[in-house]
């Protein structure tokens, strides 16, 4: 999940889409290499990229079928655990499954990330 401007300024889903398709256009490092593992429905499950949901989030990967939200968090996510909780809650409640992943675990070791995804997909409720 990308860092993004107040909440305020995002009360459009026009603008969020287009703050989403600039994510897209400039991934991250590890967004970059978990959707090498991700695209082309190489999990048997298609997977979308920073893409808006519930009207005021972006995630940084979506699998609309399983209705898994992938998060890759980075080290700034250290300093935001209370507010990732609240954001995955919010989620949830819109019917949304949240698996964050380290961004140092698929830097170093994609399977695992992989392999975090697939068990993810498989335990669809």
């Amino acid at each position: 999940m990308r860092v993004r401007p107040s909440s305020t300024s995002f009360t459009s889903a026009k603008r969020l889409q287009d703050y989403a398709a600039q994510n897209r256009a400039v991934p991250t490092a590890s967004e970059a290499r978990l959707w090498s593992a991700l695209c082309a429905s190489q999990l048997g499950e298609p997977f979308r990229r920073q893409v808006a949901l519930a009207g005021r989030f972006i995630a940084d990967f979506y699998a609309p079928r399983a209705r898994l939200v992938v998060e890759v968090d980075g080290r700034r996510h250290a300093r935001r655990g209370a507010a990732d909780t609240r954001r995955d809650a919010k989620l949830r409640r819109h019917g949304y499954r949240v698996l964050r992943i380290p961004a140092e675990l698929v830097m170093w070791d994609l399977p695992a990330a992989v392999a975090l995804t697939r068990a993810a997909l498989a335990a669809r409720p």
